[in-house]
């Protein structure tokens, strides 16, 4: 979500695997075009029962909106504002789709 790019020299883990968060075949150009890249990341991790308004306008007008909630889907993110959604909101999506299919 916020671009971050392993450029150390190679440790125990593998370059680019960002402390296992991200595999390094794994396209996260999306990230460096993300509003939320230029924004304060502590709107997007609320305290509990803290305001998601302010992330979510931002999400709102960000172009890489689908892809950032693609990823957290993928990686079952269970924190933060990804893609417009909270991680509640997140569950009951996936909830949905598996609903459906």
């Amino acid at each position: 979500m916020w671009g971050v790019i392993d450029d150390s020299e190679e440790g125990p883990q593998t370059k680019g695997a960002l402390w296992g968060l991200f595999r390094p075949d794994e396209d996260l150009s999306w990230q460096h075009r993300a509003l939320c890249s230029q924004t304060d990341p502590e709107a997007f991790f609320p305290e509990k029962g803290g305001s998601t308004r302010d992330a979510k306008r931002v999400c709102e007008q960000c172009e890489v909106r689908e892809q950032c909630l693609q990823w957290a889907l993928e990686h079952d993110e269970r924190f933060g504002i990804w893609g417009g959604m909270s991680e509640r909101e997140r569950r009951r999506y996936k909830k949905e789709r598996r609903r459906r299919a």
